[in-house]
């Protein structure tokens, strides 16, 4: 694609009709939260991004997570002028206060788990 419209990929698989259009947003490594805090992975996002799924990366641990665009948008821990924050610490030990913050409350969206429900095909 030669510019940015808010869609990086578009996934055709044989069990659906149509195409999906993903979003892709990644991290190279996790970050103090607020410079200071805990390691946290984090991602800005439109709130109006015309993708309907949304992948987040954490590239350092080779992890994705899959969400559709209206799922991230219902979790993300902050809106403000157009755009949402959605963040995750990620140190095994930390007890967040704020439920839905930490990386082990969403294994369920990791890519691994997510692609028979979203393409309809299982991986091997």
């Amino acid at each position: 694609m030669t510019t940015d419209s808010g869609v990086d990929l578009i996934v055709y698989t044989p069990s659906k009709d149509g195409a999906m259009t993903v979003q892709v947003k990644a991290n190279q490594r996790p970050k103090p939260a607020g410079g200071k805090g805990q390691l946290a992975l984090d991602w800005w996002l439109d709130d109006d991004s015309p993708a309907q799924l949304v992948a987040l990366v954490d590239l350092q641990k080779d992890r994705v997570w899959l969400f559709r665009h209206r799922e991230l948008a219902h979790r993300a821990q902050r809106h403000a002028n157009g755009r949402m924050h959605f963040y995750l610490y990620v140190d095994p030990a930390y007890e967040p206060k704020k439920k839905g913050t930490h990386v082990r409350e969403f294994a369920d969206f990791e890519i691994d788990r997510r692609i028979e429900e979203l393409f309809g095909v299982t991986i091997g």
